[in-house]
């Protein structure tokens, strides 16, 4: 087992992350498991480093004395020859200038190869006004390509020890002047200085319980769909009444599957029109950008146009409801084809596009997590149109459909005033998200988690078979509401709808713009990423609003149910479940990312969710 070569308390020298500058810092602890030292910076940020990444005091010290103790002796010589000429012989100054010049660019070259050995931190980028004031969390010069290289320009060979030098800060010749390099008798060598990548490690704090815990979600959450629908088609949906298991046969039918793929397959349609703007989104680990096609809302504008059409010609859209179960069937049996696609295809994904909460190297859990950040075949990307388009609007074709039924089965000329409010509320939150469909590319599911079975079953199971389990409960077990108590109920939505959007639009417009003048009046702590934590507006209030905004209207979405049963309001207590889960998982990536400036932020909005409580 390795010794750790730096004590607790030390102050050494520690490169940063994707670059090669190396900044004062003090060793607090070491991880015997890892061989991974943690150090902490002088504005309180701590980071995890490899020995490697770590010099000693004295190693810098002593490389600065030899480029100075270097310099003034040949500066001396230099001037002391000049001292020696003599004006009154113009033919002997003449050669003498000219055995001068040669012993000059002599020294020259001596003085490159020395400074290619004394200096331990070569600066990667040229320093701008706006690098400190950049809050998107990359360098200015990362996000424009226009990085600047550091040309080393020399006539002989290089030693033995400047071919460690330059491998040891991974100097790699330009692709044009590789024939260059590999000459020497050739007057002049170009070596380029790259920044480093930023390569993903893996993943060592498991979720969800680690392997044993993902195995059993997989296992729980079809389990779960499955029960939920079941019970709903009973007569007393009671929690503790549960419901026969029906015949395997009578989950399956092929033309079902059918119909879900002509669903799958015409929302892929609609995302590869060439509509809409063509937006990037966050930069990557190494500095890439996507780019992404915003064209959900017009995808949601043609499904309706289509849905239309099939109501002109009868078509029967209750179908949805009277084999209900059989498409949740299909699409779980789709959304686990789909998980094992994309999980053998991750396995010829370069390291760098690997998701980071995703790569444990354990099957299980990253077959669940998802192994592959963005997933794509072509410009197509699977996790993005997974994201807002079959789930999400097969949400409101489904509420729609359940809408139908309940007129169909109870002889009702128009729908009851809680499906209308069911109906009104589900699908003003699908709008939106399709309207604003920019702003998820900021989410953690984007920018964080892989595309695996959790986000595969998440979009195209659990979203529209879930979420629309208040209308399907309706269906069977009608609701009677009075206007005042729908008025209140459409307040209550409207309240958690305005905090939602607003807290969500703040975020995502200081992210991509600090500097909009519509923000001028917001404050926030600085960090040592570059981003800023905002302690003004709606994150002021509590450090996640949005969660907030999204508790109270899962609750309006019940309350048109009443009370009869707790089924209804199923989705409300997972819900608060989800947010709290996430909310955790927030704060502790947060402290990771932020450290000191997120402890700073914490004391100041001390509440989390809910204000005064939690």
């Amino acid at each position: 087992m390795p010794s750790r070569k730096f004590a607790d308390g030390e102050v050494v020298m520690g490169r940063w992350p994707g670059s090669v500058l190396y900044y004062e810092v003090q060793v607090t602890s070491y991880d015997d498991v890892a061989h991974l030292y943690t150090v902490k910076y002088k504005d309180g940020t701590e980071l995890a480093l490899k020995e490697s990444d770590i010099r000693s005091q004295s190693s810098f010290k002593h490389r600065k004395s030899q480029s100075s103790s270097s310099s003034p002796s040949r500066r001396s010589n230099t001037r002391s020859r000049s001292r020696s000429r003599s004006p009154g012989r113009p033919a002997k100054g003449r050669r003498r200038s000219a055995s001068q010049s040669r012993e000059h660019k002599d020294d020259k070259k001596k003085a490159i190869q020395e400074t290619s050995l004394a200096l331990p931190v070569l600066v990667l980028f040229k320093p701008s006004e706006n690098n400190t004031k950049r809050y998107n969390g990359e360098p200015e010069s990362t996000e424009k390509n226009d990085t600047s290289c550091i040309i080393l320009e020399q006539k002989l060979k290089p030693d033995l020890e400047i071919k460690r030098v330059l491998e040891q800060y991974s100097l790699r010749p330009r692709k044009d002047d590789k024939k260059k390099e590999e000459i020497y008798s050739e007057k002049k060598t170009f070596v380029a200085v790259k920044p480093i990548e930023k390569v993903p490690t893996k993943t060592k704090e498991l979720e969800f319980g680690g392997r044993i815990g993902t195995f059993m979600l997989m296992l729980l959450l079809p389990a779960t769909v499955l029960y939920l629908l079941l019970l709903c088609k009973q007569d007393d949906p009671s929690l503790l009444n549960f419901p026969p298991l029906p015949a395997l046969e009578s989950l399956w039918d092929w033309r079902v599957f059918g119909v879900f793929l002509l669903w799958f397959f015409l929302q892929a349609v609609f995302y590869m029109l060439p509509i809409g703007k063509v937006v990037e989104g966050l930069p990557l680990s190494n500095g890439r950008k996507l780019e992404y096609r915003i064209n959900g809302f017009y995808a949601f504008l043609l499904t309706a146009a289509a849905t239309g059409i099939l109501l002109y010609f009868q078509f029967e859209l209750h179908y949805l409801y009277d084999h209900f179960m059989q498409f949740a069937v299909s699409a779980a049996v789709f959304s686990l084809a789909l998980s094992i696609y994309l999980y053998i295809r991750s396995l010829r994904a370069p390291e760098e596009e690997l998701a980071p909460g995703g790569n444990s190297g354990y099957f299980i859990y990253d077959f669940f997590t998802g192994h592959e950040l963005n997933p794509r075949i072509g410009s197509f990307d699977l996790k993005y149109f997974c994201e807002l388009r079959p789930g999400l609007i097969g949400w409101v074709v489904i509420n729609l459909a359940m809408l139908l039924a309940e007129m169909k089965i109870h002889n009702l000329s128009v729908p009851s005033l809680s499906m209308i409010l069911v109906n009104s509320f589900q699908f003003l939150y699908v709008v939106d998200a399709l309207w604003n469909e920019e702003a998820v590319l900021t989410t953690m599911d984007i920018t964080h988690d892989g595309f695996g079975f959790m986000l595969a079953f998440g979009d195209l199971v659990w979203v529209p078979f879930v979420y629309s389990l208040q209308a399907f409960y309706l269906v069977g077990h009608p609701t009677t509401i009075t206007w005042p108590v729908a008025v209140a109920i459409t307040v209550l939505n409207c309240i958690g709808y305005y905090i939602f959007r607003s807290a969500n639009s703040q975020k995502n417009n200081f992210r991509r713009n600090p500097a909009d003048p519509k923000l001028a009046n917001l404050k926030f702590i600085p960090t040592a990423t570059g981003k800023g934590l905002l302690v003004t507006g709606w994150w002021g209030f509590v450090r996640h609003p949005n969660y907030l905004g999204d508790i109270i209207m899962a609750l309006a979405w019940s309350l048109p149910c009443g009370f009869n049963h707790i089924l209804p309001y199923f989705y409300v207590i997972y819900f608060i479940c989800l947010l709290v889960h996430r909310e955790a998982r927030d704060e502790h990536h947060c402290k990771q990312k932020y450290g000191l400036a997120w402890e700073r932020y914490c004391q100041r909005v001390p509440y989390r969710i809910f204000p005064y409580f939690y």
